[in-house]
């Protein structure tokens, strides 16, 4: 039997209100909220994941701004919707970099095996790990529909948000509003 599938991109603290947190990814998560707990059909939720060397990394010199340090408050998700997931029996992956080409290669599998019917993502930041999971996601199955609900993410910026999903729209994925 085929399932929908719904990706829950770095829905974590410091997305939110912490060291890169804005007031798009706190006024988007009662809807992400809702759209988990009504959700029929299997979770998955990456976790951006650095540590304490990040400074030091390519990414870290390009945006100096220390988050979602392992263990840290801000790398863990909110507690309603951490409780959330779990309960629903979501399957998490952790990432160093802005998509999970683990996250792409599974669920390209399960597509193969006659799995699955659909994938939707939400999350954070749609112009960097939303769209960057989307797309490997695409590539490895280009015949798997793939769609974003653009009212669930959020991105640095109002217009790299609008932009993100222009880009996604070009490249066959639908997005919802």
């Amino acid at each position: 039997m085929k399932e929908r599938m719904l990706v829950v991109v770095d829905v974590q603290n410091d997305f939110i209100d912490g060291s890169l947190g804005s007031k798009e990814a706190q006024a988007a998560m009662p809807r992400i909220m809702e759209k988990v707990a009504a959700f029929d059909g299997r979770i998955f939720v990456t976790q951006d994941t650095h540590f304490s060397d990040y400074l030091q990394t390519q990414e870290g010199a390009n945006l100096p701004v220390p988050h979602c340090e392992k263990g840290t408050k801000g790398w863990e998700l909110p507690g309603a919707l951490d409780r959330l997931v779990r309960e629903k029996g979501a399957t998490f992956y952790e990432k160093v970099t802005f998509g999970s080409t683990d996250l792409a290669s599974d669920l390209a599998e399960r597509f193969a095996a006659g799995q699955i019917e659909s994938v939707e993502f939400i999350g954070f930041c749609t112009d960097i790990c939303v769209v960057s999971n989307a797309l490997l996601l695409k590539a490895q199955a280009p015949e798997l529909p793939l769609m974003v609900d653009a009212s669930c993410c959020a991105g640095v910026t109002l217009e790299k948000h609008e932009s993100a999903l222009d880009v996604m729209a070009s490249c066959q994925v639908a997005i919802t509003r």
